[in-house]
């Protein structure tokens, strides 16, 4: 893989991470082609080959969709998330495709509460591109632990 290739896979993970940070969410649907995939998934079912996900979007309408949701329908205690995400690692790549994956975790603050950790686990992404740059056409979160908090509100 050439570096400059790299580091716009580096700036697509780092930029997606701001853009969650900053609550920025009419702009997370953006790093992702129109016919995506987007899956919150638990590892012990990713591993097992089990589909069921606590979240599954399977294309950008449906993750403006969920804007929609998060703005508008649900209600929920606010919080504040910092995505903590380590280099990707490319496992494939053929010129136009990019396998890859990283580690990441996500922190949440409540205004009255001490920091904890929201979700850890890996992305498992394939990136493609596109006249606008490097998108996910795939995103895979496997988070690690068994338990999550009620409800997953924000994107991770």
């Amino acid at each position: 893989m050439e570096f400059a290739d790299y580091h716009a896979l580096l700036n697509l993970y780092a930029d997606y991470a701001s853009v969650l940070d900053n609550g920025d969410w009419d702009r997370w649907p953006e790093f992702f082609t129109d016919d995506c995939i987007y899956k919150v998934q638990p590892r012990e079912n990713h591993e097992r080959g089990l589909p069921l996900a606590t979240l599954s979007f399977e294309s950008k309408a449906m993750l403006r969709d969920r804007i929609y949701g998060i703005r508008e329908t649900l209600f929920h205690d606010p919080y504040y998330q910092r995505h903590i995400v380590g280099a990707p690692l490319v496992r494939s790549t053929d010129g136009e495709r990019i396998v890859s994956e990283a580690s990441y975790a996500v922190l949440r603050t409540k205004p009255d509460q001490l920091t904890d950790v929201l979700n850890a686990g890996r992305y498992l992404d394939t990136v493609v591109r596109t006249p606008d740059g490097l998108r996910f056409a795939s995103r895979l979160c496997v988070f690690d632990s068994e338990m999550i908090p009620n409800s997953l509100i924000y994107p991770i």
